[in-house]
């Protein structure tokens, strides 16, 4: 019935690729503002899909988005989604570095060497690191997920990522966003994927 409602209330036309996305967040948020301010990149839904049935992990920036993502959908899908922010060795590079912790754990999960789906629903630094690290040719994420909310950095980090050539991205343009938005994002993914 939610879904029913937010379809009859949407006032935006929605590309239909992306269109359950944008359902599935505002469903998690009550917040239409989604509908004008998620951006994707070109065929950013079905490239993630791909990525996500050929079993390509993800990464998120906290342990909240983390356990907002469906595990019986991942597992269907034989994918794994891991957090590295607790990691104690996160902190210890974020200290020895003058970084935060979120940024050091992008680090970290670059230094793996797998092709990640990296989501971002809180940390702005993860985003400027992800940005920096692209850039150096150091890595090439799968695709970026980039909501993160707040005051600092936030829409700046986010502007970064759409600069990006050649990797599929999501991004909830502006100050809005959070963990929650990001575990909407890829559970419709997930879903969309066949992992329901």
């Amino acid at each position: 019935r939610s879904f029913e409602i937010i379809e009859s209330e949407l006032k935006t036309d929605i590309p239909e690729d992306v269109k359950q996305i944008v359902k599935r967040v505002i469903h998690t948020t009550a917040d239409f503002s989604y509908a004008e301010t998620l951006c994707f990149s070109q065929n950013a839904a079905d490239d993630i899909i791909k990525a996500i049935k050929a079993g390509t992990d993800i990464v998120t920036d906290t342990n909240m988005a983390l356990a907002g993502i469906n595990k019986k959908a991942l597992e269907r899908l034989s994918v794994s989604a891991v957090c590295f922010m607790s990691d104690r060795d996160v902190a210890e590079a974020a200290k020895r570095n003058g970084t935060t912790r979120a940024a050091a754990s992008i680090d970290k999960a670059s230094e793996i060497g797998k092709k990640y789906i990296f989501v971002v629903g809180n940390a702005p630094t993860a985003l400027i690191r992800l940005y920096e690290l692209v850039t150096e040719g150091k890595i090439k994420p799968a695709a970026i997920i980039g909501v993160p909310v707040g005051f600092v950095n936030v829409v700046e980090a986010k502007e970064l990522i759409i600069k990006l050539k050649d990797i599929p991205f999501i991004v909830a343009r502006g100050r809005k966003g959070g963990s929650n938005v990001a575990a909407a994002i890829v559970n419709a993914l997930c879903y969309m994927a066949g992992g329901r």
